[in-house]
């Protein structure tokens, strides 16, 4: 029935997909493999929109604060590429902001990720004032040649924020980053990049890593004097190189670190006081995402006796099996079965105290799985400081087949017991809100 709707309506439902349901369409039917097509009739409605509202705003003393174009790679946009251009040459732009979408986003081949990267390469050359004059971009699924990412870099000279989603330039290729003005850099699903060198990048604040498939460190810093945020998110295989933070960051001071590890191996390596000191010593905020359950979470210790500014330290341990790989795909694709192998750690001083560490927030079964209490305790007697802790239960994402659950009082009650029992004193509130109070799934590990 639906593919007897006309096209106007047809378009209008799949705009209300996600992407990649939208692209998953196509294998529905005949009338559905027009998608494509009608994907290009909206990338051109887009622009007679466009061109519309910019030209009735001509002689308009107020600037445009951010002029944000998304639209699919096509014939198409280089149209949109002028526009912008000539909008840029004829009226006050603060900002301007192109997301790229390709036609596929999940299912693809080799010679795919070629084609989109010569077609954006096209549209990149047609348009080199657009280009210049953006502040954000968002590109996906290109593979570039050897002069791709270092053409864009050089070209889009105001560039402030950039994303690259599934982005590469071939099987172990190297992206070296040279740029004035980004502030912030995401490289996420360029599984075949062996590396990210950032060599010269003097205003970059946040720097966020989505999967890395090499067996070295996932990125290289070079000159990044003010870079503050760090986020790592990866699946450890059994082959994945255990990573010190210490080396990984170079000579770095962040003051927040983000770190998820999708239920699976543990890859950060616990180091000494003295190693991490020199990249930690600003440290305020720690968040540890999708930890196993059952992982004895005493290593996590390392990072508060590194970090000696520490106010805030968020974990969630989960078993995410909505995304966990399960049964013999495990073996096939050499998922680690000891996930926290190397990351026994010993205090380097057992009457170890953090003076600044003011709030911890925890995520998990805890009455199932003791090793978080363990770690609660831990924490509750080293950070002298410490105002509060609050414990959640755990997280639950769209696709979960579980519903949100409440604390009742007798779990409060008994938590709390455990919590305190044998404790000289403490003043630590514990709190147990329920997480209809808190973000979905998505917004604790993107």
């Amino acid at each position: 029935m639906l593919s007897k709707l006309p096209d106007d309506i047809l378009l209008n439902i799949v705009e209300r997909l996600d992407i990649a349901d939208a692209t998953r369409t196509t294998i529905l039917s005949r009338r559905w493999k027009q998608i494509p097509a009608i994907l290009s009739k909206a990338n051109t409605a887009m622009l007679e929109a466009t061109r519309g509202i910019l030209e009735r705003r001509a002689g308009n003393p107020y600037s445009i604060h951010l002029l944000r174009m998304e639209f699919y790679l096509g014939d198409e946009s280089i149209f949109i590429g002028q526009t912008v251009a000539n909008t840029i040459a004829t009226q006050k732009v603060a900002s301007v902001e192109f997301i790229i979408l390709t036609k596929l986003r999940n299912v693809f081949t080799n010679n795919e990720l070629l084609t989109y990267g010569s077609q954006f390469m096209s549209f990149f050359d047609s348009c080199p004032v657009t280009f210049g004059g953006l502040a954000r971009l968002t590109l996906e699924n290109l593979r570039l040649g050897e002069s791709g990412f270092p053409k864009i870099f050089s070209i889009c000279k105001q560039l402030e924020f950039l994303r690259l989603y599934h982005c590469d330039m071939g099987i172990e290729s190297l992206l070296e980053v040279e740029h004035p003005q980004l502030s912030e850099l995401v490289i996420a699903c360029s599984r075949i990049i062996k590396r990210i060198d950032l060599k010269w990048v003097p205003k970059l604040i946040v720097l966020k890593v989505n999967v890395f498939r090499s067996q070295d460190d996932p990125f290289c810093l070079g000159y990044a004097p003010l870079l503050q945020t760090v986020s790592i998110i990866n699946t450890g295989f059994s082959w994945h190189k255990m990573l010190k933070l210490s080396e990984l960051l170079g000579k770095t001071a962040i003051s927040n670190l983000h770190l998820n590890f999708k239920s699976e191996k543990i890859w950060v390596k616990p180091e000494g006081r003295r190693q991490l000191l020199p990249v930690f010593h600003k440290l305020r905020r720690v968040n540890l995402y999708n930890i196993f359950e059952g992982c004895d979470l005493t290593w996590i210790m390392f990072i508060l006796q590194g970090a000696p500014s520490l106010k805030e330290l968020c974990i969630v341990v989960r078993d995410h099996l909505c995304e966990m790989v399960t049964g013999e795909q495990r073996k096939l694709y050499a998922f680690s079965e000891e996930k926290d192998k190397g990351v026994e750690w010993e205090p380097s001083a057992s009457d170890f105290k953090h003076r600044n560490l003011a709030e911890v927030r925890i995520f998990g079964r805890f009455l199932a799985y003791d090793n978080i209490v363990r770690f609660v305790r831990n924490v509750m007697e080293a950070a002298v400081s410490l105002e509060g802790i609050k414990l959640y239960k755990s997280l639950v994402c769209q696709n979960c087949k579980q519903t949100v659950q409440k604390w009742t009082l007798k779990e409060k009650v008994s938590l709390t017991h455990k919590l305190n029992v044998g404790m000289l004193s403490s003043a630590v509130r514990i709190q147990f809100p329920n997480l209809e109070h808190v973000a979905t799934w998505s917004t604790y590990c993107s």
